[in-house]
């Protein structure tokens, strides 16, 4: 079981937005303050391309294949969770995080690992695969601590 003790941060993301809160209350009781929230605009993919893909030459006369479109969206959400772990490196390194749970869904929560500096994963005690950045607090309170007894 792991406890959200005084102090501890909690970082809930998705590839759009993230919470930075941390806890004033104590182990028992906690309770989650928002001390930061970052937002990135990223409009579904279909508003971001106005061309068709692009065709290029096969090695058959004549012949000619498209290439595969990059999906914009995907791509601005691991530019944010590589946005974050660079902010979360900042945090840690100035002595403001010393504890820290994550919150992410799987595909978000494996990019922000990818890039996340080893100062930042010596003060996370837990990670948690999950989609909460749309909860009230009161609810992702709950959710959070319910998670991190059953760990």
């Amino acid at each position: 079981m792991i406890r959200l003790e005084k102090d501890t941060w909690v970082v809930v993301a998705d590839g759009e937005k993230a919470l930075f809160m941390r806890n004033d209350g104590g182990a028992a009781n906690p309770s989650l303050t928002v001390e930061r929230v970052k937002q990135q605009d990223n409009p579904p993919h279909g508003e971001q391309v106005s061309d068709k893909p692009g065709r290029r030459a096969d090695t058959g006369a004549g012949q000619r294949s498209a290439m595969e479109e990059a999906d914009w969206h995907q791509l601005a959400k691991e530019r944010f969770a590589a946005e974050l772990s660079d902010i979360l490196k900042r945090m840690v390194q100035r002595g403001k995080i010393k504890r820290m749970v994550l919150i992410a869904p799987p595909k978000i929560l494996g990019e922000m690992r990818d890039q996340m500096h080893e100062t930042v994963t010596t003060t996370v005690i837990a990670q948690i695969p999950k989609t909460l950045t749309g909860h009230p607090l009161p609810e992702l309170q709950k959710i959070v601590t319910g998670d991190l007894e059953t760990m």
